[in-house]
């Protein structure tokens, strides 16, 4: 896959209009925005000698299969301010899905799509009721956050509800993604069989017929701090 660098450039016929006073000054890079919308549904499925597989009608395979041949759920994008990031009203509950998909791949930070890695490793938040910290590995959907922007991501996030378990990772490897299982019905048209909780793993046997909408990292090695004991160790790493 090719990878535009972040923050991306819009398409030229699109204007950058520069943020409004009723806009907030910061806004996670990964937050979608009013505006942004789910492509039409013009999926289809093929059936092949390896089994029945999902596409688009029209489908780019080095834009719509941007990880490990996976199709991606398309979402329009908004122009861009000055600095180059997305404008509109955020709808805090949502993450663009190709952003998302974007910031966790290149382990960007969500809220400035800059390197998010520190001399201590990768920082993950996850809301504070969401992993047993006691596990061997965690999964999450979470892009990581740079030193900078962490206190803010925590108070940005309504899913962190400013109290985020904080996790500080040595390793933390592409595991699989998270979206919505296709098939056919008795009539041959295309339906949703499926919409699970928990994220597929590469490999797995019905990705061939999944739309992908986040990227899933597999937290290993790592250390659970509260936001307060993480800054003051990366202050003096």
């Amino acid at each position: 896959m090719i990878v535009p660098p972040l923050p991306y450039s819009p398409p030229r016929e699109m204007k950058r209009p520069v943020r409004t006073a009723a806009e907030p000054a910061l806004v996670p890079f990964i937050t979608q925005r009013k505006g942004e919308e789910a492509a039409p549904d013009n999926l289809m499925i093929r059936v092949h000698p390896s089994g029945p597989r999902l596409y688009y009608r029209d489908e780019d395979p080095q834009r719509d299969r941007p990880m490990r041949g996976v199709l991606w759920g398309r979402c329009s994008f908004n122009p861009l301010d000055e600095r180059q990031m997305p404008t509109g009203e955020p709808q805090w509950k949502l993450m663009h899905p190709y952003r998302q998909m974007l910031t966790m791949q290149t382990l960007r930070c969500q809220v400035c799509a800059r390197p998010a890695r520190t001399p201590l490793g990768f920082i993950f938040l996850t809301g504070p009721r969401d992993e047993d910290p006691t596990q061997p590995e965690i999964h999450t959907n979470q892009p990581p956050v740079c030193v900078k922007h962490a206190r803010a991501a925590a108070a940005l996030c309504p899913h962190l509800e400013k109290d985020p378990m904080v996790f500080l990772a040595r390793s933390a490897p592409l595991y699989g993604v998270h979206g919505t299982l296709y098939g056919l019905n008795a009539q041959g048209d295309v339906h949703v069989v499926a919409q699970p909780d928990h994220a597929l793993p590469f490999g797995h046997r019905n990705l061939p017929t999944f739309l992908a909408t986040q990227l899933i990292r597999r937290i290993s090695s790592f250390r659970v701090l509260g936001m307060e004991e993480l800054l003051s160790e990366l202050s003096t790493a």
